[in-house]
């Protein structure tokens, strides 16, 4: 398959062969079915990232084929949200003949959310100068009210920021509707849809517990707001500082207050809980931590996690490597046995999957 092509006949046979992927690779654990959660087979992708490409007068978006290393020209993005995918060729007709936007423009960055707010990033290999903010003000007031875009304008040690650099992403999570600040550059869910079914899903299977919630790698808070109303406090814990800034941010934008978010490593929250430290200004003493729930990058949890992990009477695992969580689930199995398994299809026509376990002690 080309880069930027989709094919939603085949939409269905290839999350069948997602899922049989996965029930041969947890085949020793005595998985329950694995529940699908689908994408939309087009028009699914919140983020999209474009080296702009100059050819004489014509000017286009590319990208680059992760095998041949060859340049792909993209005249429409059908794996992108529609509201990108419209905009693209919009940008380009109107910054084609504009020099102080098309001037060694090297690549665009698309942020959209459900909820039709657009965010693009116009990163140059030249230092933007008050000419070029002129021309972007005068561009957004062109683009309005059709395209009500959020402009923003980068170079090296250098960020113009004409209104704001995020967007606000609106998930309806249990009937509530939840508001999360996704700020330019930051880490967010790529597929917005098949994320909000994610949250509904540990929502769903968290009910109302008269007990707390420990979170790690809580990033903007995607889980914590979600789950808030499940638990009676929630302590979710981060590294990044832009994703505890959004964090907080989103805390106070649900008014939720009995989420306490933590800037530390799930390492030294792992070690301090192993080791009877405190947990910075955080009083557990008169906490009831019984659920913990974990979403590690692709490497997995490590060791003093998983220690730590197998300790909680409840364990929700997101993994975005399905043969990272078989390894953890090695160790795991010995101390939980999963209760639900779901398949997370974010990224449609690709080997990559993203699964969610529920695990209890045994």
């Amino acid at each position: 398959m080309r880069i930027g092509q989709v094919f939603p006949a085949d939409y269905e046979s290839q999350l069948a062969t997602k899922k049989a992927l996965l029930q041969d690779l947890f085949a020793a654990y005595a998985l329950p079915d694995i529940s699908l959660y689908r994408s939309e087979p087009q028009h699914f992708r919140q983020r999209a990232e474009f080296r702009i490409w100059h050819d004489g007068d014509d000017i286009y978006h590319a990208m680059f084929d992760p095998q041949t290393k060859q340049k792909v020209r993209i005249d429409y993005f059908p794996v992108a949200a529609k509201l990108i995918a419209d905009f693209m060729p919009v940008l380009l007709s109107k910054i084609q003949y504009n020099h102080p936007l098309r001037y060694k423009l090297y690549q665009v960055d698309y942020l959209a959310t459900l909820s039709g707010e657009l965010l693009i990033s116009m990163i140059y290999k030249r230092q933007l100068d008050e000419q070029w903010q002129q021309a972007a003000e005068q561009l957004t007031k062109e683009l309005l009210p059709d395209w009500p875009v959020k402009i923003i304008g980068r170079a090296r040690k250098q960020k113009i920021v004409l209104t704001d650099d995020f967007v606000t992403e609106r998930f309806t999570v249990n009937e509530q509707t939840l508001a999360y600040q996704q700020v330019e550059g930051s880490f967010t869910q790529p597929n917005a849809g098949v994320n909000q079914q994610m949250l509904n899903w540990a929502n769903q299977l968290a009910g109302k517990r008269n007990s707390d919630l420990l979170e790690l790698y809580c990033g903007n808070a995607n889980f914590s707001l979600a789950l808030a109303d499940c638990f009676n406090q929630v302590v979710a814990t981060e590294i990044s500082r832009t994703s505890i800034k959004s964090a907080e941010h989103n805390i106070k934008l649900n008014n939720i207050n009995n989420v306490q978010v933590l800037q530390m490593s799930a390492e030294d929250v792992s070690q301090a809980l192993l080791t009877g430290s405190a947990l910075k200004h955080i009083d557990l003493a008169g906490m009831s931590l019984n659920t913990v729930l974990v979403d590690p990058p692709r490497a997995g949890l490590d060791n003093d996690t998983l220690q730590l992990v197998s300790q909680f009477n409840d364990i929700i695992y997101i993994s975005c490597n399905p043969q990272t969580l078989a390894d953890n689930l090695d160790y795991l199995n010995k101390t939980h046995r999963v209760v639900n398994a779901a398949l997370f299809d974010q990224f449609p026509y690709s080997h990559h999957v993203e699964t969610g376990l529920w695990l209890q002690k045994r």
